[in-house]
This record gives C-alpha cells, structure tokens and sequence, in this order.
C-alpha cells in the first residue's frame, strides 16, 4: 500500500474543466483551494497571453506546466518548419506564464511510413532545445496509448520516449508520465526506473470498462482499473515529487458544473492517488 499523497500536490489539467474559460478556470481553483493549473495553449488564445499572464499572477496559483507542444511530423519541410515556429511560441508562452514545462504530444503520421515521423518528432524536438534552453524550459515528451498512433502521436510507449530523450542528451528534454496512456504497458516499471531523474510531470484519471469513447474516455480516478497509487510509488522513488495533474477529457464531466468536478476531483486524489 503506497503512502497517502499530499493533498497540495493537486493541479488542475484545465482540459478536465474544457467548459471553462481560463477566467474561470483559475477562479475555479481559487474557489476551490487548488494550488496549481496547467493551462492549455487554446484558452490563452481566447484572452491573448499578456492577460492570461495577469490572470495567473493576480491569482496566486502556480503553472505546472503548459499543453500542448509538438505535432512535429508534416510532409512538407515548410510544414514542418512552421510547427517548429508555433513550438517556439509555445515555450515563449511557457515561460511567461512561469512555468518551465511544455508537454509536447508529439503528432501523427501524415502518410504510411510512421518511422519516418518518428524521425521528425525527433528532428523537431532537437531543433526546439536550444530555444527551450534560452528560455528556461523543458520539453516533456508524453507518450500516448498506441489507440492515439493514427491521429495524435507516434510515441505511444515510455520505452520510446526514453529512447528519444537518451539519444537528444540534453537536460532540457525529459518525459511526461500520464497513466491513462502507460499503466498497460508490460514494461511500466522498469521504464519508469530508465527514466529516473527526467520525469516533467505525472497525469492522472482512470480508465473505465467499457471505455465509453475513445478520445473522451478518460474517467475519474476510482472509477476504473489503474494501479494509480502503484504509479505514483515508482515515479516518486525515481525522482518525481512535483504536481500532480489531474488530466480527464471525458464530456459527461464536461458538461457537469465546473465547481462540482472539482470538489470530486479533490476527494478522489486523496483517495485513489
């Protein structure tokens, strides 16, 4: 039985409240007593980045990290330029709403051949760290579940992930760890353990059977069959200790009031986290 997890390491995923704004997002979590938000790039859209920086300032909450990065592979070489530039803009958004973690999904196949997208993730990403030095911060490399190959990432295992954050060398590059997309994987903790000391962050929810939809199917942890707390354990003894990002894209919940999410949210991390 793993340790109980502090209660303060809690940080709304804003995509689990994707019906709120960023105002209301933050004003959520200062309602709540949530310490911690991980912003996602569309919401600083809606506002701009200079009022999305004085929103987070004037709230008091602290930034775990920012979503997304990535979407690297393109068939054009001035595509994929172009997302290397929107990457740029991610780690300067990064930056100035204080945090030093970009999460970077890192993009489907535009045709057959996956090896070669995989090789540009990689170009993509090498060519982000110099930029991501500048500015303070890391790329964290999240794997997806192998479902998500076609049409969000062609990093679907830790065990790649790592690869790739090896053969970059850098410390500005490590993984994220999110246990809707690895607690399958055979080879969970021994990854974990490979990755010591370049874990970016740790996501939670749960995976209900049946999953009810394959982009929306994460659920509320408890609610399903994930070892979470196990999770937790090996990224913690290997290095781990930020936030935890409570991450669930699920439209029931969605459509729930926000404020209810989470008061659920805040009691299912302590019990099932």
């Amino acid at each position: 039985m793993s340790e109980l997890v502090d209660s303060k390491r809690i940080s709304l995923n804003q995509i689990t409240t994707e019906n709120w704004s960023l105002q209301e997002a933050i004003e959520g979590c200062v309602r709540n007593s949530v310490p911690s938000i991980s912003i996602w790039r569309h919401k600083i859209r809606e506002v701009g980045l200079k009022e999305s920086k004085k929103m987070v300032e004037d709230s008091g909450l602290a930034v775990s990290s920012i979503c997304r990065g990535g979407m690297f592979p393109a068939k054009s070489g001035s595509e994929r330029m172009e997302r290397i530039e929107d990457n740029k803009r991610a780690i300067e958004e990064a930056a100035e709403l204080g945090t030093d973690v970009l999460v970077l999904v890192c993009g489907p196949s535009p045709h057959k051949d996956i090896q070669e997208s995989r090789r540009w993730v990689r170009d993509g990403i090498e060519a982000l760290i110099p930029y991501a030095k500048e500015h303070n911060v890391k790329l964290g490399i999240e794997p997806l579940h192998p479902m998500y190959a076609a049409d969000r990432s062609v990093i679907t295992t830790l065990g790649e992930a790592n690869a790739m954050q090896q053969s970059l060398g850098s410390s500005s590059v490590g993984v994220i760890v999110d246990v809707f997309h690895v607690w399958w994987d055979p080879f969970l903790y021994e990854e974990i353990k490979r990755a010591g000391g370049t874990i970016l962050g740790f996501h939670v929810s749960d995976w209900k059977v049946p999953l009810p939809d394959i982009f929306k199917g994460r659920s509320m942890m408890g609610d399903g069959v994930i070892d979470i707390p196990g999770i937790r354990k090996a990224v913690e003894d290997n290095g781990y200790t930020g936030p935890i990002e409570v991450e669930i894209i699920n439209q029931e919940i969605w459509d729930q009031p926000g404020d209810e999410t989470l008061k659920v949210m805040k009691k299912r991390f302590v019990e099932h986290v």
